[in-house]
């Protein structure tokens, strides 16, 4: 078995100060990769990678995701190779639908979003790669084409952050790599790579809320509260695959909110839902993960941001 990548996810609210010293101290414990959120109404996706990347030494950065919607393909494209000649090597790339109901408050979720994320993916990749493109659709594009001086050497793989059928089966064919929010479970990644269907080699990153603590109950209950989405009907995918995906969701139809559901959750759905417990569990969990193929872990920390990366690390 491959060895895996471990990494952890920059909070999308931790106060400004706090930002750079996380990113340092993640690439201090050895973590592989960090990667950065771009939720409306927080910070921009590619503002922070420029930021984290100048202020560590080593550790790799993926976006996850930036929303097609949201830009220009050929501006996106710039932002990039930016990013890929400044920084060769660090970097990753991840593009998606974006949540509807954000997408619709600024006006651009588009009359057809998978078209749309599959013409503004092929046309970021092309240009990065330096090609002359020209698209007449959603996208459009007319001869557009990077100086020689802008075009990286290395070209960072560009992913897709997506979930539903018809989005995984066009990030097998468009993209090198997938995005798979959490939860993350190893029925749920052969779930989705059968919908992939990728011909070649293809990234599969993970996100998962983790806690770990040699108090294997304080990790569950720690984590609960950020599972409390789960049971929303989005959810349903990652759910299916499961022998208790049917109870889950019955749960939160019969539970009055999502806090109510989050405390209702029997601490062993919470063990299958989240990366919880002890180091040598969650450790264990992560190599199941890889060998079902998933290639890059994220760990997504709750409670105190700087306490949760230290203990963290302890799965390094």
């Amino acid at each position: 078995m491959t060895a895996p990548r471990i990494g952890t996810m920059l909070p999308r609210d931790l106060p400004a100060s706090q930002v750079l010293p996380f990113a340092r101290r993640a690439d201090e414990l050895g973590f592989d990769e960090l990667w950065v959120v771009e939720d409306l109404g927080f910070r921009g996706g590619v503002a922070q990678a420029a930021a984290v990347l100048a202020a560590t030494d080593r550790i790799h950065v993926g976006i996850g995701i930036l929303p097609a919607g949201a830009r220009n393909a050929a501006f996106a494209a710039m932002e990039v190779a930016t990013l890929a000649q400044l920084f060769p090597g660090r970097v990753t790339i991840g593009v998606g639908h974006g949540m509807p109901g954000w997408m619709r408050q600024v006006g651009t979720w588009p009359r057809s979003p998978l078209t749309l994320l599959g013409e503004h993916v092929s046309a970021v990749r092309s240009i990065v790669r330096g090609e002359r493109v020209s698209v007449d659709g959603l996208v459009h594009l007319d001869d557009v084409v990077l100086d020689p001086s802008a075009v990286p050497d290395e070209v960072p793989d560009v992913l897709l952050g997506v979930r539903g059928p018809r989005s995984l089966a066009l990030s097998g064919r468009v993209a090198d790599g997938t995005v798979l929010a959490e939860p993350v479970t190893p029925q749920y990644v052969r779930a989705a790579l059968e919908q992939v269907a990728a011909a070649g080699p293809h990234r599969l990153v993970a996100y998962n809320v983790a806690a770990v603590d040699d108090d294997e109950a304080a990790a569950v209950d720690a984590v609960r509260p950020a599972l409390q989405w789960v049971g929303d009907p989005d959810w349903a995918p990652h759910l299916a695959p499961l022998e208790i995906g049917a109870d889950v969701a019955a749960l939160r139809a019969a539970s009055a909110g999502r806090e109510e559901f989050a405390r209702a959750l029997p601490d062993a759905w919470v063990r299958e839902l989240a990366l919880a417990g002890t180091p040598q569990r969650v450790r264990a969990r992560i190599d199941e993960l890889t060998r079902v193929g998933v290639t890059s872990n994220v760990l997504v920390p709750v409670g105190d941001p700087a306490a949760a990366l230290e203990q963290l690390a302890r799965v390094l």
